[in-house]
């Protein structure tokens, strides 16, 4: 996540899901994956708060983000943990490092010790939410300026085995179907017991929330996404098969 993108079209279906998960009853910890913002044109998609029609789906959050975005143009993930969207929702905001700032060894220790940060900043939440810049990945992604880019299988697994429901940004991109499949693949194998569950959210670009749930909880989680889905935001999310 990049403050630059905050309140654009995607961030504002993904405050819908998570209020929605919070007002029935979620503990939810936010580990923003918080980055540099670039300077890029990333973000940009925030003609929705002009049109009246996207009011519907959330008021509240809809106005809170017109006023930050339209009319006061402030851009941060802040102003999110400053409110009461989310109800009490726990949020590790500390920034990733830049990795091309550091020689491999040190860069790894960091990694680590941020992720161990956040692990214990959102301990005893019922459900963990990571919000990288581009997803999920099964191992380092092959440039070291992307590294800071993404959750990784183990941070995941980490934070279900500590106990939370984990659930993660990531997107299809410029994958086949086949490919899409084989990485599915690989986000069940992060968390080979969980029960996985999908959404995609279908404004701007393309983009999807993974869940994985402890068995034991599968029953719950369902009833509640399902509900989600008999809401209006059904117009812009799709369930997405997982394996």
């Amino acid at each position: 996540m990049k403050n630059q993108y905050f309140g654009d079209v995607g961030d504002y279906g993904k405050y819908g899901l998570l209020r929605y998960l919070a007002e029935n009853g979620i503990r939810t910890g936010v580990n923003w994956y918080l980055t540099e913002d670039d300077g890029s044109n990333d973000g940009r998609h925030i003609t929705y708060l002009e049109k009246k029609e996207y009011f519907k789906y959330d008021s509240s959050l809809y106005i809170f983000l017109k006023e930050l975005v339209l009319e006061r143009q402030e851009r941060a993930v802040s102003h999110i943990e400053d409110g009461s969207l989310i109800p009490d929702a726990v949020f590790y905001e500390r920034m990733l490092d830049n990795p091309l700032q550091f020689v491999k060894q040190e860069r790894e220790e960091r990694r680590l010790r941020w992720h161990e940060d956040g692990l214990e900043k959102l301990k005893g939440c019922d459900l963990v939410f990571l919000d990288p810049d581009n997803g999920f990945r099964s191992s380092p992604a092959r440039q070291v300026k992307d590294q800071n880019k993404y959750c990784y299988s183990n941070e995941v697994r980490d934070y279900f085995e500590a106990g939370a429901n984990v659930f993660y940004y990531t997107h299809k991109g410029r994958r086949t179907a086949e490919q899409w499949t084989i990485a599915k693949g690989k986000m069940k194998m992060a968390t080979p017991d969980a029960f996985m569950w999908g959404l995609t959210f279908h404004r701007g670009t393309q983009r999807s929330y993974i869940f994985s749930i402890h068995p034991e909880e599968k029953d719950r989680y369902t009833r509640l996404l399902d509900s989600f889905m008999h809401t209006n935001w059904k117009d812009m999310f799709t369930v997405e098969p997982m394996p």
